[in-house]
């Protein structure tokens, strides 16, 4: 008898703890001066300590545990129908699990999603949109683009872990990031052909606070895909603020390929955003400005990924990675990567 009861109270302990971890979780939603204090007291400190214990396996644990999850319940739902387990109760414990990881997930990262804006956060005004403005940043940025070019043809990842790590420990007080530990390196990602295939770059295992990059990644976009990957390890769940941390730590270095891969990481933006705003007369003129070195690297890119995109896994990944941004506090979804322009105008006028 009492060890029912024991049974009773364990598991209404459990469900209190979980109730609790959800309040706490809904209401740094809310209110994004919990979320800033969040980013910036607690996330470190779970950020230390995941990152240490993950820093120690080659692998990434938090893809083992993502897939081997789904394995599990898919598993535990074939054992509950061969032994006729109650529909309510299979369910159930399905569901509590899913809530665990649910809590798991915005406890130990998500929720630097809910911190306070990058323009309230920094007290950069906010910049409205100029023409005249766009067109001087444009200038600017084809020129450096230009000027930067240089053949990549392999790449040192030590020198690009080490010229990383120096420039977020540069800017991270500046923009409230986490300073990045000496210990911290990317993961393989453990099913890369699937990745390429949806055309994933890298990106960051929140359970473990991990970050993955794709080992089919060329060598001009490693180092900009490893300061952008490494910006979301430091409390940075915004795309567009991880595409400029990328950029300005790399765009800062003294090796010509790391400073070159940060001006053609942002070519696809820049072109997007050209076509958008301006005429497309004054597109086509400004594309002839771009050197035909670039052109040529530009599309060969292109190229590259395209081979072993596939369409059909690609749309779906796209379709649910925009719905996840939208429903994390991120409005305009998979747009938000393009809105590093924005946010760099705004630094440069500051």
């Amino acid at each position: 008898m009492m060890k029912g009861i024991d049974w009773i109270k364990k598991i209404r302990i459990r469900w209190v703890v979980l109730v609790v971890c959800l309040a706490f979780v809904w209401t740094v939603m809310a209110l994004p001066a919990w979320g800033e204090w969040y980013a910036r007291r607690i996330y470190p400190f779970f950020s230390i300590v995941l990152s240490r214990v993950s820093s120690f396996f080659p692998f990434s644990v938090g893809d083992c545990f993502i897939y081997g999850s789904i394995a599990g319940l898919v598993v535990y739902l074939i054992y509950a129908i061969a032994k006729r387990r109650s529909w309510k109760k299979t369910v159930g414990r399905m569901a509590e699990y899913l809530l665990w990881v649910y809590v798991w997930f915005y406890m130990v990262w998500g929720l630097n999603y809910f911190r306070e804006n990058f323009f309230v956060r920094t007290q950069i005004p906010y910049v409205d949109y100029s023409e005249d403005d766009f067109r001087s940043f444009l200038s600017a940025y084809t020129d450096s683009l230009n000027a930067s070019f240089t053949p990549v043809e392999k790449i040192d990842h030590a020198v690009v872990a080490e010229e990383v790590k120096n420039g977020y420990q540069e800017i991270a007080g500046r923009f409230g990031l986490v300073p990045p530990a000496a210990y911290l390196h990317p993961k393989p990602m453990l099913i890369p052909s699937l990745m390429s295939g949806v055309g994933v770059l890298g990106y960051i295992g929140p359970f473990f606070t991990e970050y993955n990059l794709n080992p089919d990644l060329l060598p001009v976009q490693y180092p900009f895909t490893y300061a952008h990957e490494m910006a979301h390890v430091l409390g940075i769940s915004s795309e567009a603020e991880a595409n400029l941390y990328g950029f300005l730590v790399c765009s800062r270095s003294e090796v010509p390929e790391i400073r070159f891969s940060a001006y053609f990481a942002l070519l696809p933006y820049v072109l997007g955003n050209v076509y958008q705003l301006l005429p497309e007369e004054e597109f086509e003129q400004w594309k002839e400005t771009i050197s035909p070195e670039i052109k040529k690297a530009y599309n060969d890119k292109v190229a590259y990924w395209q081979g072993v995109y596939s369409p059909v896994i690609g749309d779906i990944q796209d379709t649910l990675y925009n719905w996840f941004l939208k429903s994390n506090n991120i409005p305009s979804g998979r747009k938000n990567y393009s809105e590093v322009i924005a946010l760099l105008m705004a630094l440069n006028t500051k």
